[in-house]
């Protein structure tokens, strides 16, 4: 009856569990009064064990509340840390990749130099070229009309020496002709 009682009393703070009811329906079920209240006993002490161990494994109130205004306090911090570190983190991530432009750029500059060298280079040796070869030509063109003209002198030369040969020859075939006719004539006379 003693832990009747006591579960009895903490019945209102912990549980609804009415012991006097459960004792009473257990007589009208055909159970003695020892017998019923024996069962109730048992149960009740089952109960006030089972209440007593979750009551021990729970935190009292004050305590969750200090240990959940402990976690925010270290989720904030945590919070304002990571977002140093993220802040850092792209900070660091923003100049290495400014680092990275301005040094495309340099190399852009220096590419585009080398190409505007490398084509003045190609241009001033291809117009050198032009000049050595119109050089060459214009040599060529003076050594050709050189060889014309000498050719030409030549041929001339030729035709002079060709008619002079022509006149002598005519000449010297006038005289033979007359001396021809002079001699037939004579030889005419001769046998007439």
């Amino acid at each position: 009856m003693r832990a009747l009682r006591l579960f009895h009393t903490t019945r209102t703070a912990a549980s609804h569990f009415d012991t006097r009811r459960f004792v009473v329906d257990l007589q009208h079920s055909g159970f003695s009064k020892a017998q019923s209240e024996g069962i109730v006993n048992i149960v009740a002490a089952a109960l006030a064990d089972g209440v007593g161990s979750i009551q021990g494994n729970l935190v009292s109130k004050e305590t969750l509340n200090r240990m959940t205004y402990q976690h925010k306090v270290d989720f904030t911090k945590l919070r304002g840390e990571l977002q140093t570190t993220d802040k850092s983190e792209f900070s660091a991530i923003q100049h290495d990749t400014e680092k990275l432009k301005l040094e495309l750029e340099r190399m852009k500059t220096r590419l585009r130099e080398e190409i505007t060298k490398a084509n003045a280079g190609v241009r001033l040796d291809l117009n050198l070229e032009k000049g050595r070869i119109r050089e060459e030509g214009a040599q060529h063109e003076l050594h050709i009309s050189d060889i014309d003209t000498r050719i030409d002198q030549e041929v001339a030369n030729m035709k002079m020496q060709i008619d002079a040969v022509k006149t002598q020859v005519m000449q010297w075939l006038i005289g033979v002709c007359t001396g021809t006719f002079a001699l037939v004539l004579a030889y005419v006379r001769l046998l007439t």
